[in-house]
This record gives structure tokens, C-alpha cells and sequence, in this order.
């Protein structure tokens, strides 16, 4: 299938690239824009942003729609990744800074004692500055998603990615109830906004995208972002359609529609673009 007019990007600048990824290899940092083949890494390696990846780049998981490294024995976790985090998003002078990680199932807590640790440093480092943690699902232990709740970043996201009837295929680790439980709890805490994404073109129907997104809000979610999925390899999931942009700006207006505060919608979309724009419109509504 091939790849319609609407998706090619320009070829990122290449002193840009060279001149971030010098910067996170000095701090042995790994960015989720790196391992998950972001389309959107030259804009915004050109704008000195990106979104740090905690816990090294080896996920436990193996989701047939992601180009993250998977295995059963990630690296030992870096207990000076935090400080790293934090000094490179410093040096970056970052207003609003975005964490991700791979998913940890090997460690008793999910890797969130990690997450609340790289907050903490942040936060000394960067007074002013907003975080938002994109989390793994933390095999819905509540005990170590408060941990990320106490450590008070201004966004929680937790991606749903699909409709339910395609888990089993597409991410056969997760469980959708218990995703949607940990933004319930996040959205419930009143210290954090809760956020979550969805991709489209992996063979989901019309209607069950809408449920998806009523049931997403209706757990509690301010904030939701909705993009194209783009097959990483010929092993992963294959694309079963590509969706035109007038049908995301459709999604953008029946996301409206259900009560989203803020929507991000488009075929290049992903979980953390715009991030801090997108929290902004949502702060000020």
C-alpha cells in the first residue's frame, strides 16, 4: 500500500539531528522519537524538543504496532538517569517537558518509583518548568501509580492506541479495562490532568472508534490525541487503511463533541506533539 501525499515529511536536517543526539549520548539518554521512529523528529529536533525515554529502550512488551526493542532482559536500571534528564531538559531550557519510558514489567513497580525520581529532579533543576509522563499501564498496581500521582506532573497519559476487539492482535499484553481503571485514577487524584491517545488505520470500525472515545472520556480524560498508524516494519501489524485528513478533523470534532477539553488530531499526531501547547489551551479552559 503505498504511502499517500498527505504523509511524506520532509527529510529532517541533519546538523539538527546531530547536534540533539550528541547532546542526550552524553547524558547515555534515549528519546522515544529515536526508538519509535517518530515521523515528527526533525521538526522537533529542529525546535530543541523531544521526549525523554526513561528506563532504558528494551521494552518488556512485545505490541505489534511499535518499533520500540523488545526482549525479556531490558537493561539494569540507570539510578543516574534522572539527574541526566533533568541537566539535558535544562540545558534545552525546556518550558514544558515530556517522559516517557518503555514498559517494565520485570521490576515489582512498574519503573513509577523511576518516573517520580526523574519528576523530583525536574523539578529542582527546572522550577517553573510543566512535566507530563506518558506511563506504561504498571500491570494496574495502584500503589505504584500514586507514587507518579505524589510526584505531582501536571499531565498523566496512558495510551489506549485501539479499539478493544483489536487488543488481542495488536497490544495482547494489555487489557483496555485496566487502562482505562489507571486514567480513572489518575483523573480522579485532583492533583493531575489525565490524557490519552489513540491511532487509527489498524482496521477499527466507525463506530467502535466512537465508543473508544466515550469511553475514554467518560473515565475522566481532558485531553486526547488521535493519529495515523505507520507500520515500523513488515513484521509488525499491517496498515489496514490510511486515513484521509478530513476524516481526523471529523474525529477532532465528535472528540469536541463528547467533552474533550483539548484534541489533537491528524495523520502525523502522536502522544507527545504539541504537548505543551495542548496543555496550555487545556489550562486556560
Amino acid at each position: 500500500m503505498l504511502r499517500p501525499a498527505w504523509l511524506v515529511v520532509p527529510a529532517p536536517n541533519q546538523d539538527d539531528l546531530a547536534q540533539m543526539q550528541s547532546m542526550l549520548n552524553a547524558g547515555n539518554l534515549h528519546t522515544v522519537c529515536e526508538s519509535a521512529n517518530c515521523p515528527n523528529i526533525g521538526e522537533c529536533f529542529s525546535q530543541k524538543t523531544c521526549t525523554f525515554m526513561i528506563l532504558g529502550n528494551i521494552c518488556t512488551r512485545n505490541c505489534r504496532f511499535c518499533a520500540v526493542e523488545h526482549g525479556q532482559l531490558p537493561l539494569p536500571v540507570d539510578r543516574e538517569e534522572p539527574k541526566a534528564v533533568a541537566l539535558s531538559a535544562k540545558q534545552l531550557n525546556l518550558a514544558y517537558v515530556v517522559v516517557t519510558s518503555v514498559t517494565r514489567d520485570d521490576l515489582p513497580d512498574g519503573g513509577a518509583g523511576h518516573f517520580a525520581k526523574t519528576i523530583q529532579e525536574i523539578r529542582q533543576a527546572l522550577p517553573t518548568a510543566k512535566v507530563e509522563v506518558l506511563i506504561p499501564d504498571l500491570l494496574g498496581q495502584f500503589a505504584s501509580l500514586r507514587q507518579i500521582i505524589d510526584a505531582g506532573p501536571e499531565v498523566i497519559s496512558h495510551n489506549i492506541e485501539t479499539v478493544p476487539r483489536l487488543y488481542k492482535d495488536v497490544r495482547p499484553q494489555a487489557i483496555y479495562e485496566r487502562s482505562l481503571q489507571l486514567l480513572k485514577r489518575v483523573s480522579t487524584s485532583g492533583k493531575n490532568i489525565a490524557k490519552a491517545g489513540i491511532m487509527l488505520g489498524l482496521g477499527e470500525g466507525h463506530d467502535e472508534v466512537l465508543q473508544t472515545m466515550v469511553d475514554i472520556k467518560a473515565v475522566g480524560c481532558q485531553i486526547l490525541t488521535i493519529g495515523q498508524y505507520l507500520r515500523p516494519s513488515a513484521q509488525h501489524h499491517p496498515i489496514m487503511e490510511y486515513i484521509h485528513p478530513t476524516a481526523f478533523k471529523m474525529w477532532e470534532e465528535k472528540a469536541y463533541e463528547i467533552g474533550f477539553s483539548q484534541v489533537v488530531s491528524g495523520p502525523m499526531v502522536r502522544s507527545s506533539y504539541h504537548a505543551g501547547q495542548c496543555y496550555a489551551k487545556t489550562f486556560r479552559s
